[in-house]
């Protein structure tokens, strides 16, 4: 259905924006309390978001971690049911004490439908090989 697909990538655009513009209280408020995290820059699965808030924090604190901007293509939605997978290539500039950095990764976001909307349930986030050797 036309509508669940744009209402996905609305949610999409919203994550993603809140992300690129450093509002993190949005970014978080986009996923569900129990959601789960899998980033090839962290050591472990992240079993909620509460855990995942306190990692951002401590990359802020301990690193001076800031994202800069962050730009999404090669877009696509997969609707299944209540549930709906969002993958994209995503372009992130980010700042640490050591510097600016950008960085190229593949992301996947499921988005399940509640009363108010879709919310994330699952981010996974890879390294975009492709784009290191092109």
């Amino acid at each position: 259905m036309t509508n669940d697909h744009d209402a996905v990538l609305a949610a999409a655009d919203a994550l993603v924006a809140a992300f690129a513009g450093g509002r993190t209280e949005d970014y978080f408020d986009a996923f569900s309390a129990d959601a789960s995290f899998v980033f090839h820059t962290a050591d472990r699965r992240l079993d909620s978001t509460d855990e995942y808030r306190a990692l951002w924090r401590k990359w802020s604190e301990e690193d001076g971690f800031r994202v800069l901007a962050c730009e999404s293509a090669d877009r696509r939605v997969q609707l299944l049911g209540d549930t709906a997978v969002f993958t994209h290539a995503v372009t992130t500039r980010v700042a640490t004490h050591a510097g600016e950095e950008t960085v190229r990764e593949r992301e996947t976001v499921v988005f399940h439908r509640t009363g108010g909307g879709w919310r994330a349930v699952h981010e996974h986030l890879s390294p975009d090989s492709a784009a290191a050797t092109a």
